[in-house]
């Protein structure tokens, strides 16, 4: 198979694995590869949005070089350190920035890679029971618990997946990770979209046996006027920060931070109560930002700079929503905890995406 034909798979199961079921905004990432070149999705982009021409094409010679060099032990340092060397692996001429995970897709040996968060998979990924319910119904799946996202996840993970290949004879071609999503790998797009059903398939029974696959509650908007009078409110406190609205009838939103797609576009923890300036500067003094997602007794409203931003803020609040209830097949919801929740806030390659939101 030649490179072009590389290129157009890999966009087509883009395509496939794009949509809402799978990912919302710029999350989840898609590789392929042949001997020498990892082509990827650039960090930020939708995948709905890819084509053959905007995969980032690394040297999977450079990027096996990143697992045996030595780094800085401090996390700044070391991911300042890691993003330098990324630069390293891209080949001459090639636009965008990489995924933060080209490393994770360079181990996997298959051709194709595809990863996705869907509300299914993070129902039993982000639920208390949910490495039990892994290996009941993914019994060949490698199962890796919450690991800092980046070059921290991808040594993690190489190690896991080595660890697989000696026990199994062959390598994984199901990843699931702990409040954070699927990886599935393939030499063949129509296995990729076989093992695909398989866990989608696997997953909504499960979620639907135990009951609780239906939609959350959700009410009626409280009307144009009320809409209106706390959006006026939020923005005087907020200011640019809450330039655009995204107005929804009354849902629960999660109660803290779910995954760091979750805590990208909606920030880590939403705003419960009515949008006072008092209470708003509390949030802030307490988090160190703005939140981007306010529910009130009777909405939930999305706030951002932008109308993209606000819009996405809310799609994920419902998202969050989503996988609150689905994962109570699973024994319930388990956030993430607050030392994650500090890493990913500060990251720089998330605050790169989030720039690229705007």
């Amino acid at each position: 198979m030649n490179d072009r034909e590389l290129l157009e798979t890999i966009a087509g199961l883009s395509a496939a694995f794009g949509g809402d079921r799978y990912v919302r905004g710029g999350g989840g990432n898609t590789s392929c590869k042949n001997d020498s070149t990892l082509w990827i999705k650039p960090s930020g982009l939708a995948l709905s949005d890819m084509t053959p021409g905007n995969f980032v094409a690394l040297s999977r010679a450079r990027l096996a070089e990143l697992y045996e060099t030595a780094f800085p032990a401090d996390d700044t340092g070391r991911e300042r350190a890691v993003k330098d060397f990324m630069t390293t692996t891209i080949l001459p001429g090639q636009p965008g920035r990489p995924s933060v995970e080209a490393p994770l897709h360079n181990a996997f040996p298959q051709r194709y890679v595809v990863h996705t968060h869907p509300a299914l998979v993070n129902a039993m990924t982000c639920g208390r029971d949910g490495e039990a319910a892994c290996a009941r119904l993914f019994p060949t799946a490698l199962w890796v618990g919450f690991v800092e996202p980046g070059y921290t996840l991808s040594m993690v993970i190489r190690k896991a997946m080595l660890a697989y290949e000696e026990k199994a004879g062959k390598p994984p071609e199901t990843l699931l990770l702990g409040n954070h999503g699927v990886f599935i790998a393939h030499d063949r797009p129509e296995g990729m979209r076989r093992l695909y059903g398989e866990v989608m398939g696997k997953l909504e029974k499960a979620v639907g046996d135990a009951g609780f696959l239906g939609e959350p509650e959700r009410r009626g908007s409280p009307g144009r006027a009320a809409e209106d009078a706390a959006i006026a409110r939020a923005r005087a406190a907020m200011g640019a920060d809450a330039a655009e609205a995204a107005p929804s009838g009354w849902f629960r939103t999660p109660e803290g931070a779910i995954t760091p797609d979750h805590i990208v576009y909606c920030k880590s923890y939403m705003f419960k109560g009515e949008p006072e300036a008092a209470a708003l500067a509390a949030y802030r003094e307490k988090r160190g930002c703005w939140p981007r997602v306010v529910e009130t007794a009777d909405a939930v409203y999305g706030f951002g700079s932008s109308r993209k931003v606000a819009d996405l803020a809310l799609e994920m609040a419902w998202d969050g929503a989503l996988i609150a209830q689905y994962a109570n097949a699973f024994g319930g919801i388990q956030y993430l905890d607050e030392r994650f929740v500090r890493f990913i806030e500060g990251w720089e390659v998330e605050s790169y995406r989030q720039r690229l939101m705007q």
